[in-house]
Parts: structure tokens; C-alpha cells; sequence
């Protein structure tokens, strides 16, 4: 029979800790060997030795299904996991006394806006703060905040539970774009009606990661699209060699002079973007210091994610 999860603080290796909360998260042994930097046995080698430490079994190990967390193991996941915050907190306070402020934060995105939105930006921030090291996630596809996939997250929803703080972030258009090249070698487009005939650049329905991105049906009603894409970058380049037509973020398609809007006054898609974190890691300044600064390069470059305008404004650093 299992016992209860008793701490025996005299018999336990605080580093044992790190390689259960990697574990934890990535629910792979293997996952966690990478983000550690260590091989596979190192990391089983260090679980054993934490639950024969404690006593009780913290996983459930199987080939298909990973390492799933115990009852036991969930109870000290949220010790651990709260412990490493205040670790953090704690170094933050004394390493950044009289210094500049440094440490790491890993900022998840949708691919789109992260690859042409965060990714300059953020360049432009470790002018700044040359000591914060950045790690960009531009993905197709959520990242997980309780998992520490990310300390920061950009996303299409806001969080509908768990201990989040969230605020909208911005809100931007998506226009409907086509090459020069293509519209000159078709008839004039100047109605929705005028759109039946031609191709499509767009997503995959039923593998789009979430619902606010299936919006050509309802943009464009019967739009035949031929050529689809899990990524946003893939449809921006498919439609970039005048073979279709795409809706597209301005932020990316206003700043290249190769597309042009079509329709603008018709087809206008809005939609907003998230920011959101732990509402324990919110409290350290690295992490409250990155929040702020996109905060403000959003609202700065409102005209270009808003489709008002081709060029993006940096934040004032004093650094040219």
C-alpha cells in the first residue's frame, strides 16, 4: 500500500526536485533529458532516487502514456512548483540588487506574430536589457503555461481557468491579399460575387489549433481553397508566387509591397491577442519588465496591426 507523502527533509536532495518538475511537465523522461541538457538514465536515475527518498511513487509509468503524475505526485507538484518560484524570486531580489536587472524569460506566441511582430521587437529590447536572455516560441499551436513551456504567453484566447493573469494585448485585422502580378493577369475584382472563380491560399479545418483562425468561409462564403496550410508564414509565402489569393495578418502582409489588399472596404477580418502568465511568476521584474515593454510595442505599432499602415514603430529605447 502506498504511503502518504511525508517530507524527510534530512534525506531529501533538493536537485532531485528539478528533474521531477522537468518530468512533471513534459510528462517524458526523455523530453525532460533535453530541456535538462542530461541523457535519459540521469533523469530516471534522479525520479527513483527522489521516491525511494519520500517513499511513495510519484509516476505512472508506461510506454504509450509517459510519465503520469501520482495522487502523491500531484500533491507535490504544487510544493515544488511554488518552491521554485520563490527560489526565483529570491535570486532575483539579491542578484539584481545594484545591477542591472537580468535573468531568462521564454516568451510562447502564434507563429505568425511572433515571427514578424515579437521576434524584431524583441531584438530591439536587449538593447535595453542586454542581461534578460529571451527564448522566442513562434509556434502553430498553444503553449502551455502550467507546464513552463513558456513564463509568457501570446495567444488568440484568453485563459478560461487556473491561477493566469491575463489582459488583451491588441487587437488587429486580417485582409484578404494577392501579388501585383496576380490581379493583372485576372479580371477586376470589385465584389465578393467576383472572388468565386479564384483560388485559395488557407488553413487545414480540422487541424487548426483553434476555432478564430477558420475565418475564410465567413469572410469569403464558398471560397474554394486549393492549397492549405497548418501555418499562417506557409500560406504568406504560397501566396507570395501569385497563384492565390490569402487572408493574412497586416502586420505581416502590409509590411511587404509585393501583396496588395483586395476588397479592403469589405473584407476585413478583427481579431485580439492575449497576454498572459502565471499569476506567481507575474511578480518577478524580469518577467513584469518583458510584459510591459509588449504591452507597449503593441500599442505603438497600432496603425500596422490594425492595417492602417506599412511600417512598424519601435518602442523608445534611447538606443538608436
Amino acid at each position: 500500500m502506498q504511503k502518504n507523502l511525508k517530507l524527510d527533509l534530512t534525506k531529501l536532495n533538493w536537485d532531485d526536485l528539478r528533474y521531477f518538475l522537468e518530468v512533471a511537465r513534459t510528462q517524458r523522461a526523455s523530453g525532460a533529458a533535453k530541456r535538462l541538457g542530461v541523457d535519459y538514465t540521469t533523469v530516471a536515475r534522479r525520479v527513483r532516487a527522489l521516491e525511494d527518498a519520500l517513499g511513495t511513487l510519484l509516476f505512472d509509468k508506461s510506454r504509450s502514456g509517459g510519465f503520469t503524475l501520482t495522487a502523491e505526485g500531484q500533491r507535490l507538484l504544487g510544493y515544488v512548483d511554488s518552491i521554485e518560484t520563490t527560489v526565483q524570486s529570491a535570486t532575483e531580489q539579491v542578484a539584481n540588487t545594484g545591477h542591472a536587472l537580468s535573468g531568462h524569460v521564454r516568451v510562447g506566441s502564434t507563429e505568425g506574430f511572433g515571427c514578424f511582430f515579437l521576434a524584431p521587437q524583441l531584438a530591439r529590447f536587449q538593447d535595453v536589457h542586454p542581461h534578460i536572455t529571451i527564448d522566442l516560441l513562434p509556434v502553430p499551436h498553444f503553449v502551455s503555461l502550467s507546464k513552463r513551456e513558456a513564463d509568457i504567453a501570446v495567444t488568440l484566447e484568453r485563459p478560461e481557468h487556473g491561477q493566469y493573469v491575463y489582459t488583451k494585448l491588441c487587437d488587429y485585422r486580417l485582409m484578404l491579399y494577392a501579388t501585383s502580378a496576380y490581379l493583372a493577369r485576372h479580371a477586376p475584382i470589385e465584389s465578393v460575387d467576383d472572388l468565386r472563380p479564384h483560388r485559395f491560399a488557407s488553413y487545414i479545418d480540422d487541424l487548426a489549433f483553434s476555432y478564430e483562425l477558420l475565418y475564410l468561409e465567413r469572410a469569403v462564403p464558398g471560397a474554394q481553397s486549393s492549397w492549405r496550410s497548418t501555418s499562417v508564414i506557409a500560406q504568406y509565402f504560397a501566396a507570395l508566387q501569385g497563384r492565390a489569393l490569402a487572408i493574412l495578418p497586416c502586420f505581416m502582409a502590409a509590411q511587404d509591397p509585393r501583396l496588395m489588399p483586395v476588397l479592403p472596404g469589405e473584407i476585413v477580418v478583427r481579431r485580439a491577442f492575449y497576454l498572459s502568465c502565471r499569476e506567481d511568476l507575474r511578480k518577478l521584474k524580469r518577467i513584469t519588465t518583458v510584459w510591459d515593454y509588449l504591452r507597449a510595442a503593441a500599442e505603438s505599432n497600432r496603425a500596422l496591426l490594425m492595417g492602417e499602415g506599412s511600417e512598424m514603430a519601435w518602442v523608445a529605447t534611447g538606443t538608436p
